[in-house]
């Protein structure tokens, strides 16, 4: 199928693209609201037909919403509901494992909206992270039911992390065939790896229930029965005893404390909140992601969270127009008005510019500088101490200049929750009783290339790790478009056949780390990102992937016995030597002599 367009839109912003299909961030002609296109490689279009009817009667607000279908004789697209924030797999990938409250509310919010499709007699098929919708107020949106199936039909698609064994032999998938997708992303939210390595786990291994909390345990174990008649008879079932166990053990109030920390997990990535990247928003959701991070009282803090700010709810104000007959082709409505968003793997935060986008207008950078803070905050025995980091003043555009602040300020954020999961790890929060004297978090940095349209910083950040009185230090790349503010993480960077299964194993030949360095007699080596695939629920933590004028800049977290500020040395690869690898999109913007 070729790039044909859904009239009566402008396309701002290509979220993703794959085998079946593209999605697209677009803004209607005459209302202005912004919407998520997806167009479908659809062969047989019926059964695409009768899942848009059967998703239309889904009314729930865990369920981002199919506006439209409308059919030419190009193809099929749908006119989705354009959810503002980030995925759960961004979530976890940027602050590890969750507290309890908040991958309660993660799996209580999905349940919901799993069970709401389960209603109308749709399978998921395929719920993961990267499905799962986290916005600045903290209450979870499922989305993507791009290859969901009829309750009762065959099937052994979805992603082999999170396939029920029934999934693994390609039998007759139900509702608990979701409930146990959802008890492994709960399982990886609480522990920070996912329960089963491969098909063997699956299909043979007991539930590793001995790594979550005592309490916690009946709820894993019933989610992952290997017979899916030996899991809870529904979803809506599994949400009243998860209820029961989390008053139980948390108290009232455990509900409100989950969604505050999602919400403060979230407002600290808000530099890919692509409606806000784009400044097609009608407002919202910057200012309530900037509310969320006030209340929250700091980034992943799990302080308090002011609610709204997304830019879902606004597309129920779309003109007559859109609902009407769009350019000559045939659109069908999803009955009752709102159903399950179909969108591309990893949502719509995971997008980069499309080829075809408006070009972006004229600017002046500004000039890059060095800033300082103090952090410290002696209730939870962190020292103070002073962090540089980098800014940007005197952007031609202030909403961009802020947004290229605040992923410019990401790291520091980042360091300050994650010295709040380790102190939590270690016993210290919650305690009077801290362990260890108090020490500062420690934070270097470098501006690697400041052209015409790309800003490249690497980032070197000491958190203190109480359990064991040791400290950890990671690298942290951020790469900003210029122009427009956009962050460039690896997704962005690669293209998405680079980043696939298996084992990353191209990617990880052309790019690999530095040559093992001896440290006191201890040989201090470096995983390739194949061994951090096998070994990690995310293969690229623990590597900064940096673009340069000529170069890919990358610096690998060497073995844990070598966590020392030496053995953090700088590579890099030539473009030349992975072009094919690199997205063109991202290759244009770090090599570009002239802005655009």
């Amino acid at each position: 199928m070729g790039d044909w367009r859904v009239s009566g839109f402008t396309e701002v912003l290509e979220l993703g693209r794959g085998g079946q299909g593209r999605v697209v961030l677009a803004r209607h002609d005459t209302a202005g609201t912004p919407v998520a296109i997806k167009y479908v490689s659809a062969g047989d279009r019926e059964p695409l037909r009768h899942e848009a009817r059967m998703l239309g009667t889904v009314e729930s607000p865990h369920v981002a919403r199919l506006y439209r279908l409308v059919e030419s004789d190009e193809g099929v697209a749908l006119i989705m509901e354009a959810v503002e924030g980030v995925t759960l797999r961004e979530v976890l990938a940027r602050h590890g494992e969750l507290a309890p409250e908040a991958a309660l509310v993660v799996l209580k919010g999905s349940l919901l909206g799993l069970a709401a499709a389960h209603t109308v007699g749709v399978v998921h098929r395929d719920y993961k992270p990267s499905n799962v919708m986290v916005p600045a107020d903290g209450r979870s949106k499922l989305i993507d039911f791009g290859v969901a199936v009829a309750a009762g039909a065959a099937s052994a698609s979805g992603t082999p992390a999170y396939m029920a064994p029934e999934q693994w032999r390609g039998e007759t998938v139900t509702p608990a065939t979701d409930v146990y997708a959802a008890t492994c992303v709960f399982f990886e939210c609480v522990t920070g790896r996912r329960p089963f390595a491969g098909a063997g786990g699956h299909l043979s291994e007991e539930p590793p229930v001995a790594d979550v909390a005592e309490p916690l345990r009946p709820l894993v174990a019933a989610g992952l029965a290997k017979d899916a008649a030996g899991r809870p008879a529904s979803a809506s079932a599994f949400v009243e005893e998860l209820e029961r166990v989390a008053e139980e053990t948390y108290g009232d109030g455990w509900e409100d404390r989950g969604v505050r920390a999602l919400a403060g997990a979230a407002v600290a990535l808000a530099a890919l909140f692509p409606l806000a990247a784009a400044g097609i928003g009608t407002g919202g959701a910057a200012g309530g992601a900037a509310g969320a991070a006030a209340a929250a009282g700091g980034a992943g803090a799990g302080g308090g969270a002011a609610a709204g700010g997304s830019a879902a709810g606004s597309a129920g104000s779309a003109s007559a127009g859109f609902l009407a007959k769009v350019g000559g082709a045939k659109a069908i409505a999803a009955a009752g008005g709102t159903a399950a968003v179909v969108a591309a793997s990893g949502g719509v935060a995971a997008w980069q510019a499309g080829d075809d986008g408006p070009p972006p207008r004229a600017f002046t950078p500004g000039e890059v500088t060095l800033a300082s803070e103090t952090i410290g905050d002696p209730s939870v025995n962190l020292a103070e101490g002073t962090v540089r980091f980098v800014r940007v003043s005197g952007h031609s555009d202030p909403a961009v200049q802020q947004r290229i602040n605040t992923a410019l300020h990401a790291p520091v954020d980042q360091a300050v929750a994650d010295y709040r999961r380790f102190l939590a790890q270690a016993g210290g929060l919650g305690n009077q009783a801290v362990p260890g004297p108090a020490r500062p978090i420690e934070m270097r940095s470098e501006v690697l290339y400041r052209g015409p349209r790309l800003l490249s910083v690497r980032y070197l950040v000491t958190v203190p790790v109480y359990a064991g009185g040791g400290r950890y230090i990671t690298p942290k790349a951020v790469n900003i478009e210029l122009a427009t503010g956009r962050v460039l993480g690896p997704e962005q960077i690669f293209t998405a056949a680079a980043l696939s299964e298996p084992k990353l194993a191209e990617l990880s030949r052309r790019v690999p780390p530095p040559p093992a360095d001896p440290a006191g007699g201890l040989e201090c080596d470096y995983r390739t990102l194949t061994e951090r695939t096998e070994l990690a629920a995310e293969p690229l933590t623990g590597v900064s992937f940096s673009l340069t004028k000529d170069r890919l800049a990358t610096m690998f977290t060497p073995d844990e016995h070598c966590i020392a500020y030496e053995y953090f040395k700088p590579n890099a690869v030539p473009y030349a030597q992975i072009e094919d690898l690199i997205r063109p999109e991202a290759l244009e913007l770090a090599t570009a002599t002239t802005p655009p």
